[in-house]
């Protein structure tokens, strides 16, 4: 017999209830039972922070976390990041900044980075290093992630900061 587990949890906000099997890891209900594509599937171990959601405001790796252990707690993934209709600020200036390429572990990185933002407002440049530091990119250097923190950190401080120089106009 196929047996299902039930849920219910705070899903981006709202209040979500899914059932499934029992082994599915949180990764998988997401994507699968959800339809919540935002989430990527990266290396399935814990290495490389693709899949990074928040829960509880805390940055999880959901490849890691069985679908079971959501009971009751406050998921986000990337779908729930803008507010409102606006865009988080994060997203904003990853996109200001060309700060992906690819855009495949951009869900992982904005959301780590929003964990970071909302416990730390104003966050040198080693503390974006560490809180990212579990997040890989593959096909970009990490300069302009870093630089699209700083500017998303200052913006929501309510600081008028400007892109940098050779964001706006290529290298020179």
């Amino acid at each position: 017999m196929n047996q299902k587990s039930h849920i219910s949890f705070t899903l981006n906000g709202e209040t979500a209830e899914v059932a499934f099997a029992p082994h599915k890891t949180l990764l998988e209900v997401l994507r699968e039972d959800l339809a919540l594509t935002g989430t990527k599937h990266g290396c399935e171990l814990g290495e490389c922070g693709t899949c990074t959601i928040l829960v509880d405001g805390r940055s999880i790796l959901s490849c890691l976390m069985l679908g079971l252990d959501a009971e009751g707690r406050r998921v986000t993934t990337i779908e729930g990041m803008a507010e409102g209709g606006r865009l988080h600020p994060l997203q904003d200036t990853f996109a200001d900044l060309g700060a992906a390429q690819c855009g495949y572990c951009s869900p992982g990185f904005l959301l780590a980075a929003k964990e970071l933002i909302d416990k730390l407002p104003n966050p040198s440049r080693d503390e974006i290093k560490e809180a990212l530091s579990g997040n890989l990119c593959r096909c970009t250097g990490y300069i302009k992630i870093y630089e699209a923190v700083e500017l998303a950190a200052a913006r929501v401080r309510g600081e008028a900061m400007e892109l940098p120089r050779e964001s706006l106009y290529g290298c020179e």
